[in-house]
């Protein structure tokens, strides 16, 4: 038996979590970039008018329905490029056709939800939405339609340079697309630099136009970088490849339903917690902004871990690519622990951040979203494990079951707690966040138990 210093054994562990932070770091900070540009609709649809602001809410429940279930395929565009080059580092052709067909498929699935959003008034009117809202939601998702298939090529694009290693390339794009969205969406809202002005359509303008730049600044940030270039992506442009059509859509297609099982059971809950009154919506949407906003980092972390377990097994590595998933779940619950910590030390004050001072029902808010960030600490950890999970599991081009795991979770564990809680035994709001806590509880042992039998056994 030969003897192996501690610190040696724990190499392999610290080179995997050095590469894993340099490719996570900047998809992080994409992400939320990326909620900075929906960020900034909300101040400007704010400062026009608070029935502006409301039906753009409503109209972003189509918009977002309508991109979940689309954007399966340009997520699946990293882990199958990852799998290849892990196999064939040198293997161009297998990228391009991936690359290529990830557009193909992102474009022709965004032709029918675009009917969709097309309809979006009909829709929401037959939702049982105010008439007047549901008209003006209606105009604001037409305008958004326009901007779907780039939004869903862009995250192709998007996946293809990750999994390339250049995850900045995204990130630049996601900050100029930031400031072409404010100067754009100031200019048509209101009616400045000489535009017209548009009120609620020219922010859905601007919306679709900037998703517009995000994807052209992408195709030209690709042919400026070399590292990319050389792949010609566009080559043959024309020719389809069966094979990776229907393999994209087998890997992409459960990645965009379990998204929607997700996100109905958030949407849903925040329907229910309306019937509570106002100072329970209001102090949801604050707990809930805040945990979307630090739940980024995770994100990008388990975007990241898709790429490493990819290559891993791509060179038929399955200890590698344990390590790399392992690794990606410590870094996560690490670092949302510590915002965990500052949710509970410092609720008040992180509440108290979304209000302003001296109006009448501010401090029932604060005080009802403290309770709610307490729920959160848990809330955080146990999605931090579940988003990175089910990321490392597409790494593995396993998507099936995390599909039918996360149906499970979130509607036949975590809605049924909601409605019991927060409804049956009148918990009302905290209930309800007990409840979400409590499915991601069950989808986070899921997501992590599939992972642990399936690089265990191979």
């Amino acid at each position: 038996m030969t003897f192996s210093p501690p610190a040696l054994r724990r190499t392999p562990w610290l080179i995997e979590a050095r590469a894993l932070i340099a490719l996570a770091a900047p998809m992080a900070a994409a992400q939320l970039a990326q909620m900075a540009v929906m960020t900034t609709d909300v101040i400007l649809l704010g400062r026009l008018s608070r029935e502006a602001l409301a039906a753009a809410a409503i109209g972003n429940t189509v918009y977002y329905f309508a991109w979940l279930l689309g954007s399966g395929p340009g997520f699946a565009v990293s882990p199958v490029i990852a799998q290849i080059l892990g196999a064939r580092p040198r293997d161009r052709a297998r990228v391009r056709a991936t690359v290529r067909m990830g557009l193909w498929v992102t474009m022709l699935a965004s032709l029918p939800l675009m009917i969709i959003m097309l309809n979006a008034r009909w829709l929401l009117g037959h939702l049982g939405q105010e008439p007047g809202l549901a008209r003006d939601a209606g105009l604001f998702v037409s305008m958004l339609a326009f901007g779907l298939p780039f939004t869903l090529g862009y995250q192709a694009l998007r996946s293809f340079a990750a999994a390339l290693g250049k995850p900045g390339a995204s990130l630049w794009v996601m900050l100029a697309a930031i400031v072409f969205n404010g100067v754009a969406g100031y200019g048509l809202i209101f009616g400045h630099f000489g535009l017209p002005r548009l009120g609620l359509v020219g922010s859905g303008l601007a919306t679709a136009g900037s998703a517009i730049f995000a994807f052209v600044a992408m195709l030209v940030v690709i042919w400026l970088t070399p590292g990319l270039r050389a792949y010609r992506v566009f080559r043959r442009a024309h020719r389809p490849v069966p094979v990776k059509i229907r393999e994209l859509v087998r890997l992409g297609l459960p990645i965009g339903v379990m998204n929607i099982f997700e996100a109905m059971l958030f949407n849903t809950m925040t329907l229910v917690m309306g019937t509570f009154g106002a100072t329970a919506v209001a102090a949801h949407q604050i707990a809930l902004n805040f945990a979307s906003i630090t739940f980024m980092v995770p994100l990008g972390i388990g975007m990241a871990s898709t790429v490493r377990v990819g290559v891993a097994v791509g060179r038929g590595d399955l200890a590698g690519a344990r390590r790399a998933g392992v690794t990606a779940m410590v870094l996560a619950v690490g670092f949302i622990s510590l915002v965990a910590v500052a949710m509970v030390l410092f609720g008040a004050q992180i509440a108290g951040l979304y209000l302003g001072s001296g109006r009448d029902g501010d401090e029932a808010v604060i005080v009802l979203a403290t309770q709610f960030l307490l729920v959160a600490a848990a809330f955080q950890v146990f999605d931090a494990l579940q988003v990175v999970g089910a990321h490392a599991l597409r790494g593995l081009k396993d998507a099936r079951m995390p599909m039918v795991l996360a149906g499970v979770s979130y509607w036949l564990a975590g809605a049924p707690v909601c409605i019991l809680l927060g409804v049956g035994l009148k918990m009302q709001g905290l209930g309800i966040w007990i409840g979400l806590a409590f499915g991601l509880a069950v989808a986070a042992a899921a997501m992590v138990w599939r992972f642990h039998r399936i690089t265990r056994t191979g």
